[in-house]
């Protein structure tokens, strides 16, 4: 399958994953396919159900994609957009970053936050106790180049197609509204920051709130496909053993580049945990050629889509 990169991107993004993780859902999905965790929303628009429920406790996100969807953010307004802050960039370096960061707070344009998402440091999504955004500049003025602008526009053309065509809503709520609503029909997708990884997100994750959500994935009656990391060279995700061992499991091996420092860019043996029934030849020792193919060429991109 092709695999088509978000218009968002961030630390952890599961673009390169998206074929593994889709020989686990239901040849049949006559419910909903829902995110609680949608982040980048990389995994739903390349699985592309008919149906979908998306949400996330960053409103920025959701803004973002709802405004796509609603055609208030279009390819054209993008490209028109980032050719001008680009050349401001480039004019002015990254204190006019800062501008941008500073008006972000102020006003909330999902544009800002875009061109912010693109120009910040190693495609880190981070923001402070008050809910501002404060990622620092990634010190490449020079950004925005036209064939940059280019791949990014055609990444928000293909989500607006993908919208335009298929029953996706956008919802700003907590994880456990969003899987206590769900119907027996549904198929949950769980990506929720890795418990005791360097990764950021909008409110933090601790271990009060990776009991919470196994413990409403223990209750549901929907089929669920959750991400997690099993282990690294260094150590082990000890809640795989406390908490999810009692459901399916698939691990295969997956370079992430997590954090800003170099140690933390590492290979880490992967998880999807499930109640879903797993068929033989799921597992990396049996992925099929076509797949293998598709994430060695992804592998070869950058790291960061």
């Amino acid at each position: 399958m092709k695999l088509q990169a978000p218009p968002i991107k961030s630390q952890g993004i599961k673009t390169k994953l998206v074929p593994w993780i889709k020989t686990v859902v239901p040849n049949q999905l006559t419910g909903k396919w829902i995110e609680p965790f949608m982040g980048t929303g990389a995994v739903a628009f390349n699985i592309a159900p008919h149906h979908a429920l998306l949400c996330d406790i960053n409103p920025h996100l959701i803004n973002f994609y709802q405004a796509v969807a609603e055609q208030d953010i279009t390819p054209s307004g993008v490209r028109e957009y980032l050719s001008s802050e680009g050349a401001n960039l480039l004019k002015r370096g990254e204190a006019h970053y800062y501008h941008v960061r500073e008006r972000f707070n102020k006003k909330f344009n999902p544009l800002d936050f875009l061109f912010l998402n693109r120009a910040g440091f190693n495609g880190m999504i981070r923001f402070n106790r008050k809910g501002h955004f404060n990622t620092p500049f990634c010190k490449k003025p020079q950004r925005f180049s036209p064939a940059y602008i280019t791949k990014i526009v055609n990444q928000v053309a293909y989500v607006s197609h993908l919208l335009a065509t298929k029953k996706f809503k956008f919802k700003c709520q907590s994880f456990k509204d969003t899987i206590t609503r769900a119907n027996t029909d549904d198929v949950i997708y769980c990506d929720p920051p890795y418990i005791d990884r360097h990764a950021d997100y909008f409110n933090g994750w601790d271990v009060e709130q990776e009991k919470s959500l196994f413990n409403v994935l223990a209750k549901t009656n929907s089929q669920f496909i959750l991400s997690t990391w099993h282990h690294n060279q260094y150590r082990e995700n000890k809640y795989i053993k406390s908490l999810w061992g009692q459901f399916n499991m698939l691990t295969r091996e997956h370079f992430y580049h997590i954090g800003a420092s170099e140690k933390n860019r590492n290979l880490m043996i992967e998880a999807i945990v499930t109640n879903c029934e797993i068929q033989h030849g799921n597992n990396e020792t049996n992925e099929t050629d076509e797949m293998n193919e598709t994430l060695k060429q992804q592998e070869q991109t950058s790291l960061l889509i």
